[in-house]
């Protein structure tokens, strides 16, 4: 395993951040972290970099013990973290000859791997402009830029793409996509579920400190819903009606007016409202990672009557 975590805790002052977590991130793959806010996604990425210490547990990564090989671990991962940090008066290219001296890179070595950053992350028609003129989305690209001048065996990568339009997500999914084609291992965090569920081969969903269920993506949703989803604005009252014992659905999920179906078959379900009112809009489509997220994670997910 790349990234081992045993019964690793963190506790700030009354607060446990992190409970007994058990976590192994297999080489080679792009492993996500979802959970809500506060669940310790960040703080156990902090943990496997070396900036936070654990309160209790063990972590390896590469197979060394953080502990006594911070350093050399240190040496081989790269991180881009939630919020970028840049000088903000330098060029990307100045920020990346700095941030390569701090990796001890040397000339003509240091200008190769600025040349390949540059190139591989489309920055060469603003590289050498002041950091502060950069869009968001370049200021982006410059932060994982600079986290892959070591040439990383492990990218760390917290919320890589929030704030950003889609079409620059695009792009950097691209990019991920590459590094794990020429065999880095990708971490990451993202609330974006649509983001975890194009880009990651497993991921690990944690509520409270701790992982309430792992998989890749396709068997996370065939684990716990039914394959189709149908969406429909309706009442409790109406909501009987639609499932009157000739229709059955495997769960079902209400936040305020709006109801989720899991459905192996959304066919009759979809025809019948559709007879008590064809003006009434529904949405049919997948189940997706996003209702797995919410089925494990507290949103209340109960089954059909």
């Amino acid at each position: 395993m790349i990234v081992r975590l045993r019964s690793v805790s963190k506790i700030f002052g009354s607060r446990i951040a992190v409970n007994a977590l058990d976590l192994d991130v297999p080489p080679g793959l792009c492993f996500g972290i979802l959970g809500p806010n506060g669940a310790g996604k960040t703080t156990t990425l902090r943990m496997v970099y070396g900036v936070t210490r654990p309160t209790a547990g063990s972590i390896e990564v590469f197979g060394l013990d953080l502990k006594k090989h911070l350093r050399a671990v240190r040496s081989r991962l790269g991180v881009t973290l939630q919020q970028n940090v840049f000088i903000e008066a330098l060029t990307p290219i100045e920020n990346l000859r700095v941030f390569g001296r701090y990796h001890l890179l040397r000339e003509p070595e240091l200008s190769r791997r600025i040349d390949e950053v540059i190139e591989f992350l489309e920055l060469g028609s603003h590289a050498n402009m002041p950091v502060r003129q950069l869009s968001g989305g370049f200021q982006r690209r410059l932060a994982i830029a600079l986290s892959l001048m070591n040439r990383p065996e492990l990218l760390i990568m917290d919320e890589p793409t929030t704030g950003l339009d889609p079409a620059v997500r695009l792009a950097l999914w691209s990019r991920i996509r590459e590094l794990r084609a020429h065999g880095a291992t990708v971490l990451l965090t993202t609330h974006y579920m649509d983001e975890a569920q194009r880009l990651c081969d497993r991921v690990a969903i944690v509520s409270d400190g701790r992982v309430v269920d792992e998989g890749a993506p396709g068997d996370l949703i065939a684990a716990h819903l039914a394959p189709e989803a149908v969406e429909v604005d309706c009442t409790p009252e109406e909501e009987s009606a639609l499932l009157d014992g000739t229709i059955r659905a495997a769960r079902r999920l209400r936040v305020g007016r709006r109801v989720t179906f899991y459905l192996s078959d959304a066919a009759p379900l979809v025809e019948r409202v559709r007879a008590a009112d064809h003006r009434r809009p529904l949405v049919v489509r997948p189940t997706n990672l996003e209702d797995v997220f919410l089925a494990l994670t507290g949103t209340s997910l109960e089954a059909a009557a």
